[in-house]
């Protein structure tokens, strides 16, 4: 039994929160609206996030930030990845150095362009820390729905450590050495389900969704590549399965925004229905920095910022990208291993 404070009480928090009691730990959820918290104290249930979710008894539910971080164990990172800086700065001296720091968010700092690693590590240096991401939807897990997610950090014992916290009979959690890309692929496939959710919402059908998904994985994979990640880590469950999931589901907050983009809607218009945060906005500005920083070709990422923040129509991409230069669709093994092809 471990003692774990949850950061942030959306659908995401509160589903990991009840996994984790359910494992028979102790939990604290932080949530910042006290209506919220009266709510869920009433009815046991967080209806605004996870409707039809019954919440445990022991769990507890506060707006007192020190109290979720003291005397904790683990520290769970669930809240949107542009306030985690301005959350660990205002609390850092209520943490202890031996207290593990999971994060769970999805996303890149827009001014910094750096993951949330790397914040913490600025801010906790001396925390240990895992990344916990996958194909995961919060509204199957809170429901006990089998899921397959990956535990990585770069010490072997703090990713195990949370592999056996997190571990359910529903819960199955796999272990990996690369930060760098189960964080870049956590965070990319928002902005490529964007782009079907765009498809969607114009629509196109199938065959449109398995290009973006396909060269989109190609394109979060090469960038990956040039920022240090292993290629491998995108054929697994934090590349190619959360890009799988978030794209094709309903669940996906980024592509029910996308899909309201493609009818017509503004992105304030989109995010507003939507109703939650839809990291792949924001990401998509930081993907489009890091992809001209790295000297990296994103065409996929590319048509998508223009079409966010430069106002383009969303079908003169469509037509950018089927018409772009010939390619082949292997370069490296056409440019390392065929010569004369």
């Amino acid at each position: 039994m471990s003692n774990i404070g949850i950061i942030g009480g959306g659908s995401w928090g509160t589903a990991l929160a009840i996994l984790l009691s359910n494992n028979n730990h102790n939990v604290d959820i932080w949530v910042r609206d006290i209506r919220q918290i009266e709510e869920i104290r009433e009815h046991k249930e967080n209806k605004k996030y996870l409707p039809g979710v019954k919440i445990p008894e022991n769990i507890n539910v506060t707006d007192d930030i020190s109290r979720v971080i003291y005397n904790k164990d683990m520290i769970v990172l669930s809240i949107a990845s542009h306030g985690i800086r301005d959350v660990l700065n205002n609390n850092k001296k209520l943490f202890d150095e031996d207290q593990v720091i999971v994060n769970v968010a999805k996303g890149i700092e827009n001014d910094t362009l750096l993951r949330v690693s790397q914040i913490v590590n600025e801010i906790l240096p001396n925390n240990p820390y895992a990344v916990l991401s996958g194909p995961s939807h919060a509204e199957e897990v809170g429901r006990n729905m089998p899921t397959t997610v990956v535990s990585a950090s770069i010490d072997k014992r703090v990713a195990e450590y949370v592999q056996d916290i997190f571990m359910s009979p529903f819960f199955r959690v796999y272990t990996n050495p690369d930060v760098i890309g189960v964080e870049l692929g956590g965070s990319l496939k928002n902005v490529i389900a964007l782009g079907a959710g765009i498809s969607d919402g114009l629509g196109y059908g199938d065959n449109t969704k398995a290009a973006l998904m396909t060269r989109g994985i190609i394109e979060i994979a090469r960038l990956g590549e040039k920022m240090g990640a292993s290629s491998t880590t995108f054929s697994g469950l934090a590349g190619i399965g959360d890009l799988i999931v978030t794209c094709t589901s309903m669940h996906s907050r980024n592509r029910r925004a996308g899909i309201l983009i493609g009818q017509g809607k503004t992105i304030k218009e989109a995010t507003e229905s939507v109703g939650m945060v839809v990291e792949g906005i924001r990401t998509t500005r930081s993907t489009y920095e890091l992809a001209k920083k790295y000297q990296v070709i994103m065409p996929i990422t590319n048509e998508l910022y223009e079409v966010l923040y430069e106002g383009k129509d969303v079908k003169n991409s469509v037509v950018n990208l089927m018409l772009r230069d010939k390619k082949h669709e292997m370069e490296d093994i056409i440019k390392d291993r065929i010569n004369n092809w």
